[in-house]
């Protein structure tokens, strides 16, 4: 009977000891982790493939991030190009991409922000030291950005991180320099119209001053012709009146009398007072001309 309660117990044990096994021996590695197995704190695996796992009883798991994660850094002046003070707000995103690496550098995410944010501001000083304050607020910003990334990403490599993105959430003037800056950025744009201005009134006068003499010049041209046309008209005038007297001089003193009458008598209310033997009225009483 003795016996009977002995191997009883001995089998509740090896049965307990096994369940004991298995359950230290077993365990799950989640989609959004990565593992790392220890014996007597050495690492012996690295398990980023998610689902259930085993290992030896005495030996230990440690879990890391798989997801990206988020870094904010405070706000921190640093100098651009003009060595112009600029307050900047920048956070990051990272991802765990070697766990062995994280464990034996920075162990936990903790110590880890305490040593990425560093190299971020580093980074971020070296690059902005390169631009302005306009170009970090024109269009060049992601190239700017683009180059702290992967100075940033040459840094954190050893320690087993990889930036994935990182963003300007503001980039400002200190208080202290804002109305300086604000005032000779003001000076320097008004002293660029003013010379915009200087050159459009000389271009203004040149072409003012083209233009009137392109007009002097076409109206003596046009002068010039009109003179010409004139006088030609005239010499044709006097040569068709000569051709005309030269083949009947009566008929063209007549023509030329009757001319004379209508400019003469045309006006209302005019008055003439003339001898009546008067050449002008030779041809009033006969029409060859003798005055009566």
């Amino acid at each position: 009977m003795n016996r009977k309660l002995l191997f009883g117990v001995s089998g509740l044990v090896l049965i307990a000891i096994t369940v004991l096994l298995l359950i230290t021996s077993a365990y799950s590695v989640h989609q959004t982790k990565t593992a790392i197995v220890f014996q007597f704190g050495n690492p012996r695996a690295v398990i980023t493939d998610p689902g259930l796992h085993w290992k030896l009883p005495w030996r230990s798991v440690s879990y890391f991030e798989a997801r990206v994660l988020t870094l904010d850094t405070a706000e921190e002046e640093i100098l651009d190009k003009n060595s112009n003070r600029l307050v900047v707000d920048l956070f990051s995103r990272y991802r765990i991409s070697d766990p062995l690496k994280f464990f034996q550098t920075l162990q936990n995410q903790r110590a880890a922000a305490n040593k990425l944010s560093p190299i971020i501001i580093d980074s971020m000083r070296g690059v902005f030291a390169e631009y302005s304050l306009e170009a970090v607020l024109s269009e060049q910003r992601a190239q700017i950005m683009k180059r702290i990334l992967d100075t940033a990403n040459a840094q954190a490599q050893p320690l087993g991180v990889s930036f994935v993105d990182l963003r300007v959430r503001r980039a400002d003037l200190p208080e202290a320099n804002a109305q300086a800056i604000y005032e000779s950025m003001n000076a320097e744009r008004t002293r660029d119209a003013n010379q915009l201005r200087a050159e459009g009134e000389e271009a203004k006068r040149a072409i003012v001053a083209g233009a009137e003499r392109e007009v002097v010049e076409i109206l003596a041209n046009a002068r010039q012709r009109a003179q010409e046309f004139r006088g030609q008209g005239d010499a044709d005038a006097i040569r068709i009146y000569a051709d005309a007297f030269g083949q009947d001089p009566e008929f063209y003193s007549f023509y030329r009398s009757m001319e004379a009458y209508r400019n003469a008598l045309s006006g209302e209310g005019t008055t003439f007072v003339l001898s009546p033997d008067s050449d002008f009225f030779r041809f009033f009483g006969d029409m060859t001309g003798p005055v009566k």
